[in-house]
């Protein structure tokens, strides 16, 4: 750990933890044509465009409004039934915006910072240290789908699980 405090610690491994699960939807969406980016090989679930919608509008609302104050107003259902289909690279510039400005805000927090409590986030947050952490696991939890979603379009991955 050397001269880091705890807090830095842990904003630098959350944040390299953002940033590789970031890494990892890129890739996965870069595999896929634009057809099979947006249409679901399943009669369930969501398309791989419409996580990576959902995730973005995820982490503008909790992090974005909830903790760097941008204003950011969130339409969840919005985000599973937009009828528009953007390019891959539209898509993922906003999310790559979105990782963007977490980890900037993760960076700022400090112990004070990590500690503050929150509200509204539902169990089992209780404060932003709590909210970055969720918002990683629900990062990766979609990254699951997206994999699965990839290779149901018939695509081999060689990807690590982690």
């Amino acid at each position: 750990m050397g001269n880091e405090s705890l807090a830095e610690v842990v904003q630098t491994d959350i944040a390299g933890y953002f940033e590789h699960l970031a890494a990892r939807i890129e890739r996965l969406v870069g595999s896929l044509s634009h057809e099979q980016l947006w249409s679901n090989p399943f009669g369930f679930g969501n398309s791989v465009g419409r996580i990576v919608v959902h995730l973005t509008g995820s982490l503008s609302h909790f992090i974005g409004a909830g903790v760097a104050g941008t204003g950011y107003v969130r339409d969840r259902a919005g985000e599973f039934s937009d009828p528009s289909r953007p390019a891959a690279e539209d898509l993922l510039a906003r999310f790559r915006e979105a990782i963007g400005l977490v980890v900037r805000t993760l960076h700022s927090q400090g112990e004070a910072g990590l500690t503050t409590p929150v509200t509204g986030c539902g169990e089992p947050v209780r404060d932003r240290f709590g909210l970055f952490l969720v918002c990683a696991a629900h990062i990766s939890n979609h990254v699951g789908q997206i994999v699965y979603l990839v290779q149901a379009h018939g695509h081999q991955l060689d990807e690590k699980t982690w």
